[in-house]
């Protein structure tokens, strides 16, 4: 398993599209950041067989510290929750819905 950048994916897309390098980082940051604002202000990000995207409060609770057992108050916050889509699922889990459904 490797680690694929932005750079990467740049690369990639510009080299299969023929689009200019440039043209291609400034797209994919512009909707890297089109997913941040719309995350920052509450709402899902849903995409058809891929995932949504959306952001959950975790509450506040009460952690242990693993080396000195000494109990630690964790605030509460924010965590941005990916839930894995159909396609996505059947490409990389290697199941597809119906068989999904039918093991149920």
């Amino acid at each position: 398993m490797s680690t694929i950048t932005k750079k990467d994916f740049v690369d990639r897309i510009s080299e299969k599209t023929g689009q200019k390098r440039g043209e291609v980082k400034e797209t994919i940051q512009l909707f890297l950041d089109e997913m941040i604002d719309e995350l920052t202000n509450g709402n899902r990000l849903e995409f058809r067989d891929f995932g949504v995207f959306e952001v959950r409060e975790r509450a506040a609770r009460i952690a242990q510290n693993p080396k000195t057992l000494e109990q630690v108050q964790v605030p509460a916050r924010k965590a941005v929750r990916f839930k894995i889509g159909r396609l996505m699922r059947e490409r990389i889990v290697g199941e597809s819905l119906t068989q999904e459904l039918a093991s149920r």
